[in-house]
């Protein structure tokens, strides 16, 4: 029965006559059906091996499909904007800038929002006209020459994916008025950032320093800076930059043909900002306003003491002597550094540095002056470790000294003297014979007189963590020899044993140099920043003192020095302090410069007297006697100082 259910005819052998056909047909039929046999069982056989190749083919679909989906249906908005000529670019996201804040938290240099009129050279036309065509609307716009503007946004290249500042710090005002005459204009935007404000604290331009646009200079040195950074110049705004300027975001964006962004796009490279760290300093910003107050109303006093009204110039440094901690520091004449954060004009700028009083000269680090007697504790401690002299050594002292044709003047007899009282009444023959020998004293002699300076830090910078300074000059014979070509004399060696000749330091070498008799001889650096915080507040470092000697002579020694320094209050040219409520010992200084007639006033101070919390150091250029204007100068410091903590 066939599939249908019809009876199927007998096919068997037995009824079938034979026929050559037939058997044909019959020997083909069978032929067939083992060919077809055969290659069934090779498919069998073989399924095993063809599957591996079927699933890889499989995979392999998926994959493509899903590409073809997402270029088509995610992507298929992007290609589209990219086809009417959108961009994709990346933005950079600034870093918020670190604060500065003084010792009671007190902020002292702070962000405020800022706009600058800027270029991305990657999204201005590729047509040279065209561009010319745009630099001569912003040229119109903004008042700057288009051929400035051109080399100022060409500087790096056309594609470069940095803004390039055409002019920084433009007005709330302006801004709004540049958004609406440059749209339209690709390639150009009017840029949001945050800029610096300072407080308006005397004295605090240079410490503080001041932050400006990234110069050629300053990319030499900062070679990851975008050419639209703005980062510290001075100060400490230069000091602690890798700090304060944190770490800048990325994100990728589109834009249309002129530069207009249309959307922010996910993607892996983008990255958020981190937001610089703050500093803390030792600095008490009342403390540094009313020194500033004081060392300015001296200036003036100064003035009418020596009836020279030329007097600008001077400088008051307060430090903890036992942890090096800057409290105040005040350089007279000064500057608004405001004037830079806000993007200061050229003819600003001019006035600043053709200023003949030089306000933006920190006279703290940088002013090189001779010490006069305000020198002498330092060589009382040589001339005692060196054995020149004992503690009970006395002599008497005439008004002068003669070599030959030369006179050596003292101020008046002093008489038989000891190391203290010759401190106390800055008794001038007594120090020529610590240096050069005279009467029961061998003197040191000039190298063993450049080493102590050079104990005391003299001759070296002071390690202050403000950039640049200056370190002074110490000279002996091999100097004298090459600068003028003269020999050494005796006289040479008098004259720098009472701070005078060609001796020259900064107060900040002198601040160090009487902590270190304060605190008992220790000589430690000083140090202007307290602590480093991240954004979150974390300490991130806090600056231990920095001890450069623990002991640059023995207590006994320095013990000695710090009595004569008590009698210059006590009895001495310092006695204007004794009534006090806090116990002071000092040393005042008159020193004479060259080329001119006049003197510098000098005085260094610590107190209170057992246990120093401060030490002092003034200077007024050219203000006569150190008695006389720098003392008062340093009383109103210590009183106010005192008065505050008590």
């Amino acid at each position: 029965m066939d599939i249908f259910g019809n009876k199927s005819p007998d096919t068997s052998c037995k009824n079938r006559k034979p026929s050559k056909k037939t058997d044909e047909l019959e020997f083909s039929f069978v032929v067939e059906n083992e060919e077809i046999g055969q290659r069934l069982e090779e498919e069998v056989s073989s399924d095993k091996s063809f599957r591996i190749p079927k699933y890889i083919a499989i995979i392999l679909f998926v994959i493509l499909f899903a590409k073809l989906f997402m270029s088509q249906i995610i992507y298929g908005k992007v290609a589209d904007d990219l086809a009417k000529g959108n961009k994709i670019r990346p933005r950079v996201l600034e870093a918020t800038r670190g604060v500065v804040y003084d010792s009671s938290g007190s902020w002292l240099a702070r962000n405020v929002p800022a706009f600058d009129l800027a270029v991305f050279p990657s999204d201005l036309p590729k047509n040279k006209q065209q561009r010319m065509d745009i630099y001569q609307k912003l040229s119109e716009i903004c008042g700057i020459d288009s051929a400035e503007i051109q080399k100022t946004a060409e500087a790096n290249g056309l594609l470069s994916f940095d803004s390039v500042v055409i002019k920084a710090n433009i007005t709330r005002e302006e801004s709004l008025l540049y958004e609406e005459k440059i749209a339209g204009l690709p390639g150009v935007e009017v840029a949001k950032r945050s800029s610096r404000e300072y407080s308006n604290t005397p004295g605090l331009s240079h410490v503080l320093g001041y932050t400006g646009l990234i110069s050629q200079e300053d990319i030499e040195k900062f070679p990851n800076r975008r050419l639209s950074d703005w980062l510290g110049k001075s100060g400490l705004e230069l000091q602690y930059e890798e700090n304060l300027h944190g770490t800048d975001g990325v994100e990728q964006i589109e834009v249309d043909s002129k530069g207009n962004v249309e959307r922010v796009l996910v993607d892996k490279d983008n990255k958020e900002p981190v937001a610089g760290d703050s500093l803390t300093l030792y600095i008490n910003k009342d403390l540094q306003q009313n020194v500033a107050n004081f060392l300015a109303n001296g200036l003036e006093e100064a003035k009418k003491i020596t009836g020279d009204d030329t007097i600008k110039s001077g400088v008051a440094v307060v430090m903890d002597p036992n942890t090096g901690g800057v409290l105040s520091l005040v350089s007279l004449p000064s500057y608004d550094n405001n004037l830079f954060a806000n993007g200061i004009s050229n003819n600003e700028y001019q006035s600043l540095i053709n200023d003949e009083s030089k306000p933006m000269f920190n006279r703290a680090t940088y002013g090189k002056y001779p010490p006069g007697s305000i020198i002498k504790p330092l060589m009382a401690v040589a001339g005692l470790a060196e054995g020149s002299l004992q503690r009970n050594t006395a002599f008497d002292t005439p008004p002068e000294i003669r070599v030959g044709d030369f006179v050596f003047p003292d101020w008046k007899d002093h008489g038989v003297t000891d190391i203290e009282t010759a401190i106390a009444e800055s008794n001038n023959i007594f120090f020529y014979g610590i240096g050069g020998g005279f009467d029961k004293i061998k003197g040191l002699g000039i190298n063993k007189i450049k080493e102590w300076w050079k104990k005391f830090g003299l001759g070296r910078k002071s390690g202050i963590d403000l950039p640049g300074e200056a370190t002074g000059l110490l000279p002996d014979p091999e100097w004298k020899e090459e600068t003028v070509g003269e020999s050494w004399y005796l006289g040479n060696t008098y004259h720098v044993s009472i701070g005078q000749g060609d001796l020259l330091v900064t107060p900040i070498q002198m601040l160090k140099m009487v902590s270190a008799v304060a605190n008992g001889g220790k000589l430690v650096a000083p140090q202007i920043v307290k602590k480093i915080s991240d954004a979150n507040g974390n300490v991130v470092k806090e600056f231990m003192p920095r001890v450069e000697n623990e002991s640059v002579a023995s207590s006994d020694i320095i013990e000695t020095v710090r009595r004569g320094m008590r009698k210059t209050v006590t009895m001495g040219s310092a006695r204007s302090l004794n009534d006090l409520p806090v116990t002071v010992a000092g040393k005042t200084g008159t020193a004479q410069f060259f080329g001119n007639q006049k003197t510098h006033a000098w005085f260094e101070c610590f107190a209170p007297y057992d246990n120093p919390e401060v030490a002092v150091v003034v200077l007024v250029e050219g203000g006569g006697g150190g008695h006389e204007v720098a003392v008062p100068i340093a009383r109103n410091i210590l009183e106010y100082y005192f008065a505050q903590k008590h």
